[in-house]
Formats: structure tokens, sequence, C-alpha cells
């Protein structure tokens, strides 16, 4: 109920539009999924998750994989700008890596 609660407010304050689509990450206890969505349309833009997929190494480096995966296929749906939304986790971690690789790639936020 918590992690819900911390959720909603962080949501709350985020929503992406057609000029600035919201990046959203989850983390669960094995896999890690991000997609880039636009609330106004409600569709989704961009895909990426380990689920699936043959990426190996610590959560840490399947984070930073899918951070470089999501923002390449940001860019294949023109996308340039996103909001991060980062749900009820904090930023540190797992979920910065994520965010780092995505900068690297070139996606801003």
């Amino acid at each position: 109920m918590k992690a819900e609660y911390r959720a909603n407010r962080t949501r709350a304050k985020i929503h992406g539009t057609s000029d600035r689509p919201r990046l959203t990450v989850h983390i669960s206890n094995l896999h890690i999924t991000a997609q880039v969505v636009d609330d106004d349309k409600k569709v989704t833009l961009a895909y990426a998750t380990t689920v699936g997929s043959k990426i190996s190494g610590t959560k840490t480096e399947k984070a930073a994989a899918i951070g470089k995966e999501i923002a390449e296929k940001a860019k294949k749906a023109k996308v340039k700008t996103v909001v991060f939304d980062r749900g009820s986790k904090l930023y540190s971690g797992r979920m910065s890596a994520l965010a780092d690789a995505a900068r690297k790639e070139g996606l801003e936020f």
C-alpha cells in the first residue's frame, strides 16, 4: 500500500503529452520494465523489458541495458524529450543507472 501511495504522489505531478511523453520505469525483484507513454492519447510509444531477454549481469547492469534500449526505441518513435516517472522507487542505484544510460543514448529529461 505504501508503494502505491508514493507512486500516486509522484504521478500526480507528472503527465506525458505528445510533445513530451512520460518515461515510466518499473523495477521488480526479478525484472526491469520501461515504457514511453503518451497520456493524452493513452498510447505506448516504446517498450523495453528484461522479461524473456538474454540480458545478463547484475540488476544494475540490466537496468543500464534497458535504459539504452528504451532510448533507442524512443528515437525510432521520434521522441527526443520525456518526463521521467520513477514510480515509488527512489532515484538511486538501478533507477539512476537506467536514467544515465538513456541520457547517454540521447534521450533528454
